[in-house]
């Protein structure tokens, strides 16, 4: 049996920012994932400022090897509609690979990190959490995603909540991709959909081009995906050979997640505490966040687990991330989408609602 003072499930940004403030904490930390890194990760990938200082991320060593790309601008509207192009005088944000990303956060954590372990296992045994009869702590973290076991041990059932789901496809454009290609690098293209049940997105990191769709209805979205890539193609936005095989994930917005966070020595983080921004789905952030305030608490508790003394982390998480209230929802369909759709013509509540507010978090 391999002991440790916590134990981490799931290496991705939430888990290895949780592990590293542990271990710089003076904590043996094991962080269990079921892939081997460097993984493939399915995701739009841009990080803002915020996300850069809260990691500490040296933005001049870590570009020199991988993909980061600024952003100073974006394309936006309905579709089908004409777009509103906004530039800004900064860099809003940088476009990364995923699967760079989280391997640098991983490595970087100080862990001891175990690949290519699924959790078997979880179980409450006299004070300690034992996974697959192999790791034990008296403390767990959940970061395994909207999947994460940790979460279905504290009650969770993804089957039945309310996920945003997605599909999207990540490749390296070929010389020829690239001159077929008229996603701007440093200006990635939104697409809300005209029920604005959800949105489309092309995003272009150097010779990286990331494209996908989330809604909220998962039965449709297969469908919904297909004609967009379809749009795209034939309106000459992206390569005509962009592959049709696009990779699924869902996630949890903040507002809609029903998910328990804390119990007697477990707390989640992430996409595994459904933390995802409602307006965006943005969830890098909120997973680094998470990750670092459930170290803060671990630390606080001084090894007492109990659920009372992991509690401030609850309380921080509904202060940080407070669920927004729910009377819009109670407006007609059919009267919120002709008042957002016309707003979203206009330059003004593109750049300081739909883009600096709910897409950049910038407040």
């Amino acid at each position: 049996m391999t002991r440790a003072d916590v134990l981490v499930i799931g290496g991705g940004p939430a888990g290895s920012s949780a592990a590293r403030a542990l271990v710089q904490a003076g904590l043996d930390v094991v962080v269990l994932d079921r892939a081997r890194f460097p993984r493939d990760k399915t995701c739009a990938g841009w990080i803002t400022p915020a996300v850069v200082d809260l990691v500490q991320l040296p933005i001049a060593e870590y570009r020199q090897s991988r993909v980061c790309q600024p952003i100073a601008g974006f394309r936006t509207g309905r579709m089908g509609r004409p777009m509103v192009h906004t530039r800004f005088e900064t860099t809003v944000s940088y476009g990364i690979c995923r699967v760079e990303f989280d391997w640098f956060l991983l490595q970087r954590s100080g862990a001891t990190v175990v690949e290519g372990t699924p959790v078997a296992g979880l179980t409450r045994v006299g004070g300690q959490w034992v996974v697959n009869d192999a790791y034990a702590a008296p403390v767990v973290v959940g970061a395994a995603g909207h999947q994460c076991p940790v979460a279905r041990h504290l009650g969770a059932r993804p089957s039945e909540e309310l996920a945003v789901t997605a599909q999207e496809v990540e490749f390296r454009l070929t010389p020829a991709q690239q001159g077929q290609c008229r996603v701007a690098a440093d200006t990635p293209e939104l697409y809300l959909c005209p029920d604005l049940r959800g949105y489309g997105w092309c995003f272009r990191k150097g010779d990286h081009l990331n494209v996908g769709l989330g809604r909220q209805d998962p039965r449709e979205l297969p469908r919904h995906a297909r004609a967009f890539r379809d749009d795209l193609i034939a309106s000459g936005v992206i390569p005509p050979d962009t592959p049709a095989a696009w990779k699924g994930h869902a996630y949890l917005l903040r507002d809609r997640s029903p998910r328990r966070v804390i119990d007697t020595g477990a707390l989640l983080v992430g996409d595994a505490a459904g933390l995802a921004a409602t307006m965006s789905g943005e969830g890098i952030r909120p997973a680094i966040e998470s990750g670092l305030a459930a170290a803060r608490a671990i630390v606080e508790a001084r090894g007492r687990y109990e659920r009372e003394t992991l509690a401030s982390y609850e309380t921080w998480l509904d202060k940080r991330f407070p669920r927004r209230s729910r009377t819009f929802d109670k407006v007609p369909e059919s009267l919120a989408t002709a008042l957002v759709s016309g707003l979203l013509g206009t330059s003004w509540f593109t750049r300081r609602v739909l883009l600096e507010r709910w897409f950049l978090q910038a407040a």
